[in-house]
Formats: structure tokens, C-alpha cells, sequence
């Protein structure tokens, strides 16, 4: 199964924290990403599992506007993208 990846900020990095909001919607989706990044320490990396076109643009946008960066976004078959952030 092909997959895409899109690598934003060097390297791939090994999540700290995992979470799935791939049965959740907007704004619900960067709520629970953003209380999951409130709880980590600056440095470490969240693991985002999401579905649909609208997180999969909202959630890294609001993010870096909120200081954190994008490290990787992957695409899967399977309509899910996984995203890779870095709390500022």
C-alpha cells in the first residue's frame, strides 16, 4: 500500500505522544491536538492520526500559527493522514 510523505522540517522523528482524532470533527480535531501538545513538554514530537481533507489542512496551519512545527505529514491510502508535530 502506497503511501505519501511529506517531510517539513528535516528528518523523521520518533513520536513521544500518540493520538487519534480520525473520528472527530472541525474545530474538535485542533482542540484535542491542542490539549495533547499543552500536556508535552517543548522539543517532544505528537503523533496525529486524522481523516478528511479539512483537519488534514487546519490542524498543521493552526499549529505552526500557534509556534509548533510540522515535521512530516503521511498521506495513507486508507483516507488518513498522519501528522508528525514538534512542540515549540
Amino acid at each position: 500500500m502506497p503511501t505519501t510523505t511529506v517531510a517539513m522540517c528535516g528528518t523523521l522523528a520518533k513520536p513521544d505522544h500518540q493520538i487519534d482524532i480520525s473520528l472527530e470533527t472541525c474545530p474538535m480535531t485542533f482542540v484535542l491536538v491542542r490539549l495533547a501538545l499543552d500536556q508535552m513538554r517543548p522539543g517532544q514530537v505528537l503523533e496525529i492520526r486524522l481523516r478528511g481533507a479539512e483537519p488534514r489542512r487546519n490542524v498543521p496551519l493552526t499549529a505552526e500559527e500557534q509556534g509548533h512545527k510540522v515535521v512530516s505529514i503521511t498521506d495513507q491510502d486508507n483516507g488518513e493522514s498522519i501528522i508528525l508535530l514538534r512542540r515549540g
